[in-house]
């Protein structure tokens, strides 16, 4: 086995991001505190401003996390009681959630065995009268099949939420992820690849409509002080959150090309040992996540452990066997493809301050223990 020389190597180096940027970021939070506005203030104005430019889409709203904004979505479209909407089993477990949430049912459909996303053949299958929107995971910052997702949405009379919360800057035929449905939703968990320091959220539409009912749903149904329209929720995203995703978020092009150009040398040195990601000429794939695949994925976790090197499993327990969404009555053999890639999956350690040593020391563990 190779002598690991250099310091433990974690799955992201989130610390090693933040000095880079340490003086901008004490300038923003400092900018925050001197305003005394903390809330629903400038630095949240401009980032909405700024990020939906970025993303090139008509509208952006800043909310408190993810979940929340699959959540206001799901509400802005008005799905609830005895609607059902249509994903993925293999995620993580707030894209169900957000729809148990709003009282409606998710109905899971298998995924594709190359994309790990969504099996957009698969879909209409599981349409009925119920059926009342479909939430679409770009999952580890790859692109779902959007044009099939949504020539079938189409057909049938479905709205589409784009579960964007691993994608930031991914791209689908041109246009980033979170654009092409009816509604995106973003996180910007500390892990992610924009991330705050704390849970923050972000949510985007080209509809002036959808737009104006999430605007006021996050802030308790609110068209003014005091003169509530809806029953919304307490989803604001805080300024200081907003001047630090500012901040990163001049960074973000960078850092996903140097995730880019850490995946290309894992899949260039490790695609003959074990399955690597798929990257299709039509996707701009961000790394949320490398993830690999092999047999003996639990040993390698333990090698790669002993000698220093994290991992993480998505998802040793798929959506639908999950204990919470039993009396949906999913059972073990329902979705094969992701029960078989629950099993076998492995994410590597990648993050744009991975060096080359580390990635060659990683890379030389993988290959040693495989052979």
């Amino acid at each position: 086995m190779v002598e690991n020389k250099f310091r433990p190597i974690p799955m992201v180096d989130i610390k090693k991001e933040i000095q880079l940027m340490k003086a901008h970021l004490n300038q923003s939070i400092m900018d925050v505190m001197e305003s005394g506005m903390f809330i629903l203030g400038e630095k949240g104005k401009e980032l909405e401003k700024k990020l939906a430019y970025y993303l090139k889409s008509n509208y952006g709203i800043g909310v408190a996390n993810g979940t929340d904004a699959l959540q206001l979505a799901l509400l802005a479209l008005g799905v609830g009681k005895g609607d059902e909407v249509i994903t993925t089993p293999f995620t993580f477990f707030a894209t169900a959630e957000a729809i148990v949430q709003v009282g409606a049912k998710p109905v899971f459909v298998d995924i594709d065995e190359k994309t790990y996303n969504i099996n957009s053949a698969k879909i209409e299958d599981a349409i009925n009268k119920n059926t009342k929107a479909i939430i679409v995971v770009h999952l580890f910052g790859k692109a779902a099949n959007m044009d099939e997702i949504m020539a079938i949405a189409k057909k049938n009379h479905l709205k589409v939420i784009e579960d964007a919360c691993q994608a930031i800057g991914a791209e689908y035929g041109g246009k980033k992820v979170g654009t092409i449905g009816d509604i995106g939703c973003f996180s910007f968990f500390p892990s992610k690849n924009l991330g705050a320091f704390g849970d923050a959220g972000f949510i985007t539409t080209n509809e002036s409509s959808i737009y104006t009912i999430i605007h006021k749903l996050r802030n308790h149904g609110s068209e003014g002080k005091y003169d509530h329209k809806y029953i919304g929720m307490n989803s604001r995203l805080d300024e200081i959150q907003a001047a630090i995703l500012l901040t990163k978020l001049n960074y973000l092009d960078k850092f996903l090309r140097q995730r880019k150009e850490v995946a290309m040398n894992y899949t260039k040195n490790l695609n003959f040992f074990v399955k690597s990601p798929e990257i299709p000429k039509h996707n701009e794939h961000v790394f949320h996540q490398y993830c690999i695949e092999l047999d003996n994925r639990d040993d390698l976790k333990i090698t790669l452990e002993n000698n220093g090197i994290a991992s993480a499993i998505y998802y040793p327990i798929p959506l639908h066997l999950q204990t919470s969404l039993h009396y949906l009555n999913y059972k073990t053999g329902d979705f094969p493809i992701t029960e078989h890639v629950s099993k076998k999956i492995l994410a590597l350690p990648i993050s744009p301050m991975l060096s080359n040593k580390d990635q060659n020391y990683i890379i030389q563990t993988i290959r040693a223990f495989l052979n």
